[in-house]
């Protein structure tokens, strides 16, 4: 075999490496954002789900507290028109807005419990109030899943050279469910 022949073996031989090993990493690297980005899109399901059973059982709250807290329309109020904007919410950070505001109105709904003995000791709220509470309980798991895989899947497309193939192909950010500044102040229990 000649020199020439022999470099040029060389030189395919080296071409047909660089090209496997960069098919090797585009491929590996799209697939994998490909599946964060379905883990993310998963967890959010699952948030739905649990946002879903709270908004089912609210109406049925709200009935409950009606009849014993007739003076407290504004709250039940809130809590009804909080719950409307959570079923019209179509973008993931318009659900999570909208969410957390229910979540405050849900609040204060239990804050004015507290002013009804009766209330508090009959059973039909009792049985819904630990409904409520085993929801709020599933749906913070759920946040927290749902944040883990936003996280996983925000510093894979970040990280470089990956973040050069998410820009191209068009995986961007994701949103974090975040507890809305309301949240960070307790709430006052006044009789």
């Amino acid at each position: 075999m000649t020199s020439t022949k022999r470099n040029w073996l060389i030189a395919v031989i080296v071409i047909l490496v660089v090209a496997g090993s960069l098919y090797s990493f585009f491929k590996g690297t799209y697939n994998r954002f490909v599946t964060l980005d379905e883990a993310v899109k998963s967890s959010w399901a699952q948030v739905e789900n649990q946002l879903q059973r709270r908004f089912d059982l609210i109406p049925n709250l709200v009935e409950t507290v009606k009849g014993y807290a007739k003076q407290e329309k504004d709250v039940l109020v809130e809590v009804t028109n909080a719950r409307a904007r959570v079923g019209g919410a179509a973008t993931v950070p318009d659900k999570i807005a909208a969410n957390n505001e229910l979540s405050g109105a849900l609040s204060r709904l239990l804050l004015i419990v507290e002013r009804y003995p009766d209330l508090k000791s009959n059973q039909n709220f009792l049985r819904l109030q630990d409904e409520l509470a085993g929801t709020e309980n599933r749906i913070s798991v759920e946040r927290r899943r749902y944040n883990e895989a936003v996280q996983t899947y925000n510093v894979a497309i970040r990280s470089f050279p990956a973040n050069l193939l998410a820009g191209m192909f068009g995986f961007g950010k994701a949103a974090f469910f975040e507890a809305p500044a309301a949240a960070k102040t307790a709430p006052q229990v006044k009789f």
